[in-house]
């Protein structure tokens, strides 16, 4: 069970930036249409990316075994629990969301989803992700354990040896 739930170690930053880009498309029809449907797999796929990684993702897979074989670049990878807590932070947004639609609050919804789409698209054009910025302030502070620290650096030396 430990295996199918866990969170690859080393991320493609493609693969990162085209989910993001997912989201963001997912993100911006909702805020335009209002269509609650469109919260369903948006926040299916933030929760089973935090579960599992792309495993069970549908544009998670999209992205990792359909999209970046075909894109001729020199791939970058990083660390995955930084793109880890940023899922979650995506899927804190999207199920906050989701609540606020059933409790009737559409328009306070489409605001915390363009918040969500604003942060995404950070990652998807700039390549810069917002939840990994907060990540690594979290650990410079000491709010995460020593232990995700070092576990942070050892990912990010056999980044770097290979």
């Amino acid at each position: 069970m430990a295996s199918i739930l866990s969170f690859p170690s080393i991320v493609n930053e493609t693969a990162a930036r085209l989910v993001a880009t997912g989201a963001v498309a997912m993100s911006v029809a909702y805020v335009a249409t209002g269509n609650g449907w469109i919260l369903v797999p948006l926040t299916y796929g933030f929760i089973a990316r935090v579960l599992s990684g792309p495993r069970f993702s549908p544009l998670g897979l999209l992205a990792t075994k359909v999209l970046v074989p075909r894109i001729n670049v020199k791939h970058k990878l990083c660390p995955g629990p930084p793109k880890r807590f940023a899922q979650g932070i995506g899927a804190a947004f999207s199920v906050t969301a989701s609540i606020l639609l059933l409790l009737d609050l559409g328009t306070t919804s489409r605001v915390v989803i363009a918040m969500l789409a604003a942060a995404a698209s950070l990652e998807a054009f700039a390549g810069v992700c917002i939840g990994c910025k907060m990540f690594y302030a979290m650990m410079r502070v000491g709010i995460l354990p020593e232990s995700v620290c070092e576990e942070c650096n050892d990912i990010s030396r056999r980044i770097q040896a290979a």
